[in-house]
């Protein structure tokens, strides 16, 4: 044990555990892990940033296309793929490296292990490297992985996951999808609206099952215009034929195209770090995590992916930030200054089109914990925003509690939808009322979140 190198903090994973080490840590010898390249996460590279950079130009084309509706008459002349991929990547690889160059040159107090790390005792280390090291405090920052189906693995189709289907050389002439989440449909809005006939293959009855069963429902119903979707097929088997690929639906239809893409939900990598020789507990394969961050195992915490279902990187953030105060602490069992997550009001959204936001309870859910609810769905077309976008498909529903005014959810889908919610994201975190939140301040006119303000007044 004597000739084991001992650090003060280790952390695995370079997402938002790559924050932690700041200016206050620089008296810690600290070990960083990240196995994968490139360096930086899955929101940096393969997930939030450069999925929403596909989207801005999917919405560029989406526009050009439905310019007739103002007047305008206009074509896309062509779709330079290449030139797409290379904006996005030539953006955001630099920062990747840079951040990589950075902790390996520009933190001499960062250790920085390119390799798998895995737990062979409470706060003890395999390195991957033929290191074994310990450390007093430990954060787990592993992230998650694209979940794929056996079948689909056991098949030898070959396939894609969003780990790389935005770095695919030439653009599908026709895309297949499995999956009906917010991976499936951001995609099948980037892919559909650059020129690739799209389609989308759903287990179940509908799309985004997730959300609001309003929003849901109106998601499924747009989509099934945009695109070729397959509802309620149960499972389907990957297949490949004549140099195609794609599914074979449970009554015998194929649906093949040049790619396929496996976008079912992503799972947490808590199974993959040696959890059980480290002491840490996990459910159905994520790491179980208090208020504060911290796992089973003394002196060790974990944010992100690997420990929260939301899944969300302002979520992983805002942990890593609680995490970073804990650890400042030097303590374990004395949480007086410990600070907690706060996962009361948490916001998403999906990137497709009609974008998709929401916060708090679904109208489903607010029914189910016995509160006495009113309900008011407002139509974009409803204001003169509307209007002037000649919108015929978004709606603002909010949810608020009778007897107080309190908003207990808010859903949104349509134009600029994760932009429009934020004044209820406001609203909710500070305790404005619906009634408070309406009234008590101007909305400017005629801008589109007047159309969250005649929400509030029809609640």
């Amino acid at each position: 044990m004597s000739d084991r190198k001992h650090f003060d903090l280790v952390v695995i994973g370079s997402g938002s555990g790559n924050s932690i080490a700041d200016e206050r840590f620089s008296d810690m010898k600290i070990a960083l892990f990240e196995e994968h390249s490139p360096f930086g996460g899955t929101c940096l590279n393969v997930g939030c940033i450069p999925t929403k950079m596909f989207v801005y130009a999917a919405e560029v084309a989406q526009t050009i296309r439905d310019s007739a509706r103002y007047g305008i008459d206009a074509s896309i002349d062509k779709v330079r793929w290449e030139d797409i991929v290379d904006r996005v990547f030539g953006r955001i690889d630099p920062i990747s490296e840079g951040g990589k160059h950075y902790r390996e040159n520009g933190s001499p107090n960062v250790t920085l292990y390119s390799s798998h790390a895995t737990f062979v005792g409470p706060r003890t280390i395999d390195t991957g490297t033929g290191e074994i090291i310990t450390a007093d405090q430990i954060v787990v920052a592993a992230g998650s992985r694209p979940i794929i189906p056996q079948q689909v693995r056991d098949s030898g189709v070959p396939y894609h996951t969003n780990d790389d289907i935005m770095r695919l050389p030439t653009l599908p002439k026709h895309l297949v999808i499995l999956g009906s989440g917010y991976i499936a449909a951001e995609f099948a809005h980037v892919f559909g609206a650059l020129g690739s006939e799209v389609s989308i293959i759903a287990r179940k009855d509908n799309l985004l099952r997730g959300l609001d069963p309003d929003i849901s429902d109106r998601f499924t119903e747009l989509a099934q215009k945009y695109w070729d979707v397959h509802l309620n097929v149960g499972e389907s088997t990957a297949i490949s034929e004549d140099g195609k690929v794609g599914v074979q639906l449970r009554d015998g239809d194929k649906v093949l195209g040049d790619a396929l893409l496996v976008a079912i939900g992503r799972e947490s990598n808590g199974d993959r770090i040696g959890a059980e020789a480290g002491g840490i507990e996990l459910d159905d394969g994520r790491i179980v995590v208090d208020e504060f961050g911290r796992t089973s195992a003394e002196g060790v915490f974990a944010i992100g992916d690997v420990s929260s279902p939301f899944q969300l990187k302002h979520v992983a953030n805002h942990e890593g930030r609680v995490v970073q105060h804990n650890l400042l602490q030097r303590t374990w069992d004395d949480t007086a200054k410990f600070q907690a997550f706060d996962h009361r009001f948490v916001p998403a959204a999906v990137f497709t089109h009609p974008q998709i936001a929401a916060v708090g309870m679904s109208e489903l859910e607010a029914h189910e914990a016995g509160l006495e609810i009113t309900v008011k769905i407002q139509n974009y077309g409803d204001v003169a925003y509307g209007w002037a976008m000649e919108d015929r498909e978004g709606f603002v529903k909010i949810i608020a509690e009778k007897k107080t005014g309190r908003i207990l959810g808010a859903h949104i889908i349509g134009d600029q939808a994760p932009t429009v919610i934020q004044p209820l994201i406001q609203a909710m975190s500070f305790g404005l009322t619906a009634p408070e939140m309406a009234r008590g301040q101007y909305w400017i006119h005629p801008g589109l979140p007047e159309v969250v303000e005649n929400a509030l007044l029809g609640l």
